[in-house]
Parts: structure tokens; sequence; C-alpha cells
């Protein structure tokens, strides 16, 4: 991504983001999403941090285009621990 970011948002801002689409997961859009934050931020590093959950596999978007969470680490975790699950890392 060839981008000139003027700001980067801070990390307790990402993990505002992902919180509410974590306890929101499949009721907004991405614009709405933004609109109903609990902290207004600028479009700009809202997508920055958008692409960044996305990229990280996280979040998905269903053909409507809401936002849905996938991240499940503790999921994850119970299946790499499974002895009769072939797990390659």
């Amino acid at each position: 991504m060839d981008v000139n970011i003027l700001h980067y948002p801070r990390l307790d801002t990402v993990l505002m983001v992902e919180d509410f689409i974590r306890l929101h997961s499949g009721e907004y859009t991405k614009t709405k999403l933004w609109k109903g934050l609990p902290k207004k931020m600028m479009y700009q590093s809202f997508c920055v941090i958008m692409n960044y959950i996305e990229k990280s596999n996280k979040i998905v978007y269903d053909r409507r285009g809401v936002i849905v969470w996938v991240w499940d680490p503790k999921g994850v975790q119970k299946y790499l621990k499974r002895k009769d699950l072939l797990v390659e890392i």
C-alpha cells in the first residue's frame, strides 16, 4: 500500500476499535461503525486501523459489507494442544 499517512493511530485507539467490533460483531458496516465508535477519530486513521485488523485476519466482511469478528485465539490454542491433529506452524 503506497499511501501517505499523516497520522498513525495510537495503540489504545486500535484496541478500542477492536473491542467495539468484537462487542458488535455482525451489526455494522464500515461507515456506520466509524460513526458509532465511542471516541471520534479521523476517517483516515480509522481506515488504517481497519486495514490492519483485516490483514491480521481478525475480521471479515459479509456480502452486505457488515463487519464480523472472526479471530478466536482461545479456540486456536485449544486445537493446537490436541495431539490427534497435525498442525504445521
